[in-house]
């Protein structure tokens, strides 16, 4: 059987910004394969290898998919978002009976991926967020489901058929716990007067069990309970699994109520971290608009760890897409793990695969790194039961396991308790040791 060159050929009318992004990242970082795209017939008649014509019309019999105009436009226009079931899966743009599958894979995937919905007109939760019930994943029920890796899959499955002897790279799947650290103690280190104010407070609402153990911790009886970074650690290492840590360096707040980052203790512990897993930023509240802010929040971890800080997550997982993005890369940082919902179980941008955000307002690549995340532990208790929460944490799982994909979950060291355990520690351990299922 005939062999054929690595490259896969496109060939297009016309080559825009948008549609580079979106065939790059689904070749090279999705299917790995090399790919080119071409605007002469000739040189795609000429080439040996894989090809496929991405046009309003096919040139004669190849791999042709129907082109929609999305990626040909430029700004934001009010598109008619009309899904229809593909085999089970919902899908856009459609076709027609001469296009090799059924709907345009690269305008959909661009749609989502852009997150091109979040820069029309939509009304913002109390933290200036986009909320979850707006999306279209949202509305017509498809929260769960990285659509984007799974048309990729098929759209693999039909290229295959077509050019059997075309080689794939293969992905494998991944988990990364992110851990968010927006305080590092609970009654440790927080001084006179706010440990007065608590103590005060935990009176007035009669909780003499949390004053008890406050004066247990205070007086050295007891480990603080948000002190966990060790038996993390612990975890992670035995179980092999890799580990993100987003610490608050920032100054005190109404959102932002950590200990004093000067505190000697809060660096010690930062750096103690830093030895054995990869330690992050979690941009403040504050930090979301002010680009001075943020900068002088990565300084401070940078001297703390001697090390490059290019990791950022945003406090409350707050975007402004695209002004936060842009707001990142100013700032140096160069990946951000804010893309998913606080609210709700799934994947905002549709995809369990990293990806480099495309800004719509400027139509050009920026270089930012996206990793998405699907579990955020917030999002737990807005679900009917902690039993169908479990269920679905893991179906979302196995999911990104079938695509190959990455599994990025969120928890924090303030929700999870290894003296007493909770629901949500149970599953965090669940996720983390396979044997506890």
């Amino acid at each position: 059987m005939k062999a054929y060159s690595d490259m896969l050929l496109v060939y297009t009318y016309k080559i825009t910004p948008r549609l580079s992004y979106i065939i790059r990242h689904i070749f090279t970082k999705m299917l790995l394969v090399e790919v080119e795209i071409t605007t002469k017939v000739e040189d795609f008649i000429a080439h040996s290898g894989p090809k496929i014509t991405y046009t309003r019309k096919p040139l004669q019999n190849e791999f042709f998919i129907k082109s929609n105009d999305l990626l040909f436009e430029q700004g934001i226009s009010d598109l008619e978002m009309v899904l229809y079931d593909w085999e089970g899966i919902p899908a856009f743009f459609p076709t027609n009976d001469k296009s090799a599958i059924p709907y345009d894979i690269f305008a959909a995937s661009f749609y989502f991926l852009s997150r091109y919905e979040e820069y029309l007109p939509h009304v913002k939760d109390e933290h200036g967020r986009f909320p979850a019930e707006e999306s279209l994943a949202m509305k017509h029920d498809f929260l769960d489901l990285p659509l984007v890796d799974i048309w990729v899959a098929r759209f693999k499955i039909a290229l295959q058929r077509r050019f059997p002897d075309m080689v794939f790279g293969s992905r494998e799947f991944r988990h990364t716990s992110i851990i968010d650290v927006p305080v590092i103690t609970k009654y440790l280190k927080r001084g006179i007067i706010r440990t007065m104010g608590g103590i005060g407070s935990e009176f007035l609402s009669l909780k003499f069990g949390l004053i008890w153990q406050r004066l247990m911790v205070l007086m050295r009886f007891k480990n603080d309970p948000y002190d966990i970074f060790e038996k993390l650690t612990l975890l992670h290492k035995t179980n092999q699994v890799e580990a993100l840590y987003f610490f608050l360096i920032a100054d005190y707040s109404t959102y932002d109520k950590n200990i004093s980052f000067n505190n000697p203790s809060f660096k010690v512990l930062v750096k103690s971290v830093a030895d054995y897993s990869v330690v992050s930023l979690m941009a403040s509240y504050k930090g979301f608009t002010d680009l001075g802010i943020l900068k002088k929040e990565r300084k401070r971890l940078i001297s703390y760890i001697n090390r490059p800080v290019k990791r950022v997550r945003q406090r409350f997982n707050r975007l402004n897409l695209p002004d936060t993005y842009r707001l990142m890369v100013e700032a140096e940082f160069n990946e951000d793990y804010t893309m998913g919902y606080t609210s709700h179980l799934g994947f905002r941008a549709s995809t369990c695969t990293p990806f480099f955000f495309y800004d719509i307002s400027f139509e050009e690549q920026i270089p930012l790194r996206v990793n998405p995340i699907c579990i955020h532990y917030a999002a737990l208790e807005n679900e009917p039961s902690l039993k169908r929460a479990r269920e679905r944490v893991f179906e979302i799982e196995n999911i990104v396991k079938k695509v190959h994909g990455t599994f990025n979950t969120v928890f924090s060291n303030n929700v999870i308790n290894f003296d007493h355990y909770n629901p949500v520690t149970e599953l965090y351990l669940s996720l983390i040791d396979k044997t506890q299922r």
